[in-house]
């Protein structure tokens, strides 16, 4: 039996991880396929556009077999630790034997060489990074002058200004320092670039459109509705979103502005800096601008700087929202990362896969949150009960914005089709 992994947000799914998921398949020779997926919340520091049960649904139905969350602590962390907890879970599942995810460069051999040098740390990568550090240049700044100097390749050089090759060499990363014997493959992502955000015009009829995440997104903000994405989704995503439109979806950052500005000032005295990447800096600068605060993306906008990105200070800011302890997340670090495989949904077809994880995973498979208490304890268990408390946040918002009755976590089910 054959599995591979994949690492996922589907922040909405559309065509270009439909065209993802087949290629994976493709290319590895998997018998199943298991996706890890961020939960309400992102890597790039903002709330899922809709929630997790349906993106899982979306994923199951466009090709997974098995989706698992990847707690929050990593969902809503930088490239590194995303990266490191979402290799981890799926290495300690114990039978994925490959990870397949998409870059702009399609060379793994050439993310594998840029992946080896931030692993092993070479002497000139560490004296460049110093000096340039010392010169006043940011950190990623200065570990891109210094990876440049020791790549003599071209191609490694432009690979690590790329934001998929960036997080692919995350990946191989996390492979290498875990010794694990998951095999990484990558695909070349098609359509738009990470960060755009206009829908794809030229629309071939073999060839949907692969437009961004991002495009899809602002569409929906912009257009007053959701009929000019759907040649951008597969037809099943649409007819979810459609569904739940203007009664779940869609979730905005701003829809946590008063939340966020309530725990600002709640904890204006002391800083901020026990929260994860909060440095002193910063702390500062959000005291200073606090009476400024007009909403979430209005506030990022207003502390972003050349050194601090937009995407940087909303992870931040939402670390404070959601009580991320730096304490707390350095203790899960330091015992190994994950303790938990969290089943989200799974196709009936995947009990083969469901039977070897249950006598190969390193870690306790949780499927009934009622069920966990007899199976965590310490780390493991504050870990879910911070996932816990993080939709419970997301729900409530998305039940006051559309007037609909509030779910308890505990009540909902798993997605099995």
């Amino acid at each position: 039996m054959k599995t591979a992994g994949i690492i996922v947000e589907y922040n909405p799914f559309h065509n270009g991880h439909k065209y993802h998921i087949e290629k994976t398949r493709g290319l590895t020779g998997c018998d199943f396929l298991v996706a890890v997926i961020s939960g309400n919340y992102t890597q790039r520091g903002v709330p899922a556009v809709i929630d997790k049960y349906t993106r899982t649904k979306m994923a199951l139905e466009n090709g997974a077999d098995l989706v698992l969350e990847l707690p929050l602590f990593y969902a809503a962390g930088s490239a590194e630790y995303f990266a490191m907890g979402a290799v981890t879970l799926l290495d300690k599942l114990g039978v994925v034997d490959s990870l397949c995810f998409g870059s702009e460069c399609a060379d793994i051999h050439v993310l594998s060489e840029v992946a080896s040098i931030l692993l092993e740390e070479p002497a000139l990568y560490r004296s460049i990074l110093q000096e340039n550090l010392k010169k006043g240049l940011s950190f990623p700044k200065a570990r891109s002058a210094a990876l440049t100097a020791c790549l003599p390749d071209s191609a490694c050089a432009e690979a690590i200004i790329s934001p998929n090759n960036i997080l692919g060499i995350e990946y191989i990363k996390a492979i290498g320092k875990r010794t694990s014997s998951i095999q990484p493959y990558t695909i070349r992502r098609e359509g738009s670039g990470y960060h755009d955000d206009m829908l794809l015009t030229d629309i071939l009829e073999d060839s949907p459109p692969k437009s961004s995440a991002s495009a899809i997104r602002q569409s929906i903000d912009n257009e007053g509705g959701i009929s000019r994405i759907r040649e951008h989704v597969p037809e099943s995503v649409y007819e979810l979103l459609l569904a739940s439109y203007l009664k779940s979806f869609p979730i905005k950052s701003n829809d946590f502005s008063l939340l966020l500005k309530y725990k600002l000032l709640l904890e204006e005295n002391g800083g901020y800096t026990q929260y994860v990447d909060v440095l002193p800096d910063l702390s500062d600068k959000i005291k200073k601008n606090l009476y400024r605060f007009e909403c979430f993306e209005q506030f990022c906008e207003l502390l972003k700087s050349k050194d601090m990105t937009y995407s940087r200070i909303s992870r931040c800011l939402l670390h404070i929202l959601l009580d991320m302890k730096k304490d707390e997340f350095a203790h899960y670090v330091e015992t190994d990362y994950i303790h938990y495989a969290r089943i989200l949904g799974l196709k009936k077809d995947a009990s083969e896969l469901l039977h070897e994880m249950k006598i190969c995973a390193s870690i306790p498979l949780v499927s009934k949150l009622a069920d966990a208490a007899a199976s965590l304890t310490g780390p493991s268990l504050a870990m879910l009960q911070k996932d816990i408390q993080a939709s419970h946040i997301y729900d409530s918002v998305a039940s006051g914005k559309f007037g609909a009755g509030f779910v308890n976590e505990y009540e909902k089910r798993m997605v099995i089709l």
